[in-house]
């Protein structure tokens, strides 16, 4: 799933079918190429992180959680991951050797881990697996081996 098809998804309580919130954002965290929270908008109240671990499900309609008590304020991590600085998309891409290979585009997840599958660019589809750092200038990713001779 895209991270452009999950943004502005609705989050649905399965206990009361009442929305908690509105997806604003996807918190990803390098060290494990996972999305680790969403972070949430039009909630009700200073909450507004949903831990990856309180997801029931990211359906193709909504984003269900067992409840609202399942958005909470953001810890320190969480606070550092999703600021403005450590976002992937719309940043550009380097690899380890310092080539620029484009700007990030879209993000594909899988809708159950959570794991990063790829990174869209432009002209490019980089593997999840190859994500090493999110700063405010750029995503590194590591450089593709060289084929044998």
């Amino acid at each position: 799933m895209l991270f452009s098809e999950t943004t502005g998804r609705k989050v649905v309580s399965t206990s009361t079918a009442d929305t908690v919130g509105v997806v604003h954002s996807l918190v990803v965290d390098p060290a494990s190429r996972s999305v680790v929270a969403l972070s949430l908008s039009k909630t009700a109240g200073p909450a507004t992180m949903l831990p990856w671990s309180s997801l029931t499900a990211v359906g193709a309609d909504a984003v269900t959680v067992p409840g609202l008590s399942s958005v909470v304020a953001p810890d320190d991590h969480l606070a550092l991951l999703s600021d403005k600085h450590h976002t992937l998309l719309k940043k550009r891409v380097l690899t380890t050797q310092g080539q620029e290979i484009g700007t990030v585009r879209d993000v594909d997840f899988d809708q159950a881990t959570g794991a990063l599958q790829s990174l869209l660019l432009e002209q490019l589809v980089v593997p999840g697996a190859a994500l090493l750092g999110v700063g405010s200038y750029a995503v590194v990713v590591q450089a593709p081996s060289a084929a044998p001779a």
